[in-house]
């Protein structure tokens, strides 16, 4: 199947909102370069190797926000991994800043569905984790996490036991130990998964603010259409396993976004729309595809 690019509405298309544009002065970049060059990838699935990636090619430039959909099992949670230098790909490579991920790479960070904090680690603690690890002496350590508590708005809580605190502020401790490391890359698997709607939303504004200022790479994994076009400057779309990019849809709503954009925006509902009918097609030929293999089990 072709690679579609979505063509984006002209300026002088654009429906009136009721949005103000920003005058911000842009931040300067601090987010490095990501590329995918003919990467294959297959797991074994008994005895039988099971395509995951084939012929996987995307690049991403210095301090974009990319969303990553598809139906499940077509190897978006893979792609972040071999960015993470969690596993290597079977063959064709993988770079960031133009070198290849190697081992002992500090330039991505995850943030995770789940916040994974250590509940024998009080709040401060648990954002001075990662520095820790590599070696930040204690000081530094102790000024960045209060630091970025600051920001997160949760200072007051930095002595605190993580394990009596909301959802959404364990997510924002998380958050904050992943920002602290300051990453060139930051690699998101559903972070606001496990969050109740209105958490969502107000986790999904409060992290687009700090990442505004900040400007990582990020490559974004979520399975909301909607949540991807709301945070992205652009969307990708892959393909049933095995995966491979089928759209590549570029967002040019003004920033900051809000989410009011969902209701309020005509060109919200038209990426919506576009990328929603293409999304469906693919969800139906994974699921026409398992009815298929379970009758040859």
């Amino acid at each position: 199947m072709p690679i579609t690019t979505l063509r984006p509405i002209r300026n002088s298309e654009r429906p009136m909102n009721g949005l103000a544009a920003t005058t911000e002065q842009p931040t300067v970049a601090s987010g490095v370069s990501v590329e995918f060059e003919h990467v294959n990838h297959s797991f074994l699935h008994g005895k039988r190797p099971v395509r995951v990636l084939d012929d996987f090619n995307l690049r991403i430039e210095p301090s974009e926000f990319v969303s990553i959909v598809g139906p499940s099992g077509c190897g978006k949670t893979t792609a972040l991994g071999m960015l993470g230098n969690l596993l290597k790909p079977r063959s064709g490579t993988v770079r960031i800043d133009g070198a290849e991920v190697r081992p002992g790479s500090n330039d991505a960070a995850f943030l995770f569905a789940r916040d994974a904090l250590l509940p024998w680690r009080r709040v401060r603690s648990n954002v001075e984790l990662g520095m820790e690890i590599r070696g930040v002496p204690k000081a530094e350590r102790r000024e960045r996490a209060e630091a970025w508590l600051r920001r997160v708005r949760l200072h007051e809580f930095a002595d605190s036991d993580v394990l009596h605190l909301s959802q959404g502020m364990r997510q924002r401790v998380a958050i904050a130990r992943t920002l602290v490391q300051n990453p060139k890359v930051l690699l998101m698997d559903e972070p606001f998964a496990a969050l109740d709607a209105q958490t969502r939303a107000i986790q999904q504004e409060e992290f687009t603010q700090l990442w505004e200022a900040e400007r990582p790479t990020v490559i974004f994994v979520t399975h909301d259409l909607e949540e991807a076009i709301l945070l992205s400057d652009r969307v990708i779309l892959m393909a049933s396993r095995p995966g491979r990019m089928v759209v590549d849809m570029k967002i040019e709503l003004e920033r900051p976004r809000r989410q009011e954009m969902r209701r309020d925006s005509d060109l919200f509902k038209s990426y919506f729309h576009d990328m929603s009918d293409r999304l469906r097609q693919e969800v139906e030929l994974a699921e026409q595809r398992i009815r298929d293999e379970n009758q040859h089990a």
